[in-house]
């Protein structure tokens, strides 16, 4: 019997631009032996700010309230919450190089929506896919782990309502 998954959980950090801010973070997340799932980071329209989502894997709400605590005591962070998944949009974007003959991408494209990039040799294409988790997910299964040579996801990005 396998064991469920753990809760999904997305941390918005906004934080001073200054080197080494992402490394802190992360060693403290790693010294509380949680495994960053995923992490982004941009410039935010404030300048000298930065915007970081990360989320991680935890179904203890007292665990993934101690480390933000814990990182809100960080000099170079202006402020760290958990965002709910009904109350705002976690998004990712995926590039995937498969092989697929035309009537196979008309028929994926009739089901999802995604950006060709790139077409080479006349079955071998590059899309960008854009979407929740699940729907990249559903994407890539649609496709067949047979076909796929190559995929490269970016992780979340969130957003509140």
């Amino acid at each position: 019997m396998t064991a469920a998954p753990m809760k999904r959980r997305a941390i918005l950090l906004f934080t001073l631009n200054r080197p080494g801010v992402l490394n802190k973070i992360a060693m403290l997340i790693r010294r509380k032996m949680y495994n960053v799932e995923t992490i982004t980071a941009c410039k935010t329209r404030q300048p000298g700010m930065s915007r970081m989502t990360l989320t991680l894997r935890e179904d203890d709400d007292a665990k993934v309230e101690q480390v933000l605590r814990q990182i809100e005591k960080m000099t170079e962070v202006v402020s760290a919450r958990e965002l709910q998944s009904d109350a705002s949009f976690w998004r990712e974007v995926a590039i995937v190089k498969f092989e697929a003959d035309d009537a196979r991408i008309e028929d994926l494209g009739t089901r999802f929506r995604f950006e060709i990039l790139d077409h080479q040799n006349h079955e071998i294409y590059i899309v960008q896919v854009a979407g929740t988790s699940q729907m990249i997910d559903d994407f890539t299964a649609a496709v067949g782990g047979e076909r796929i040579i190559d995929i490269a996801r970016s992780g979340f990005t969130a957003l509140e309502k």
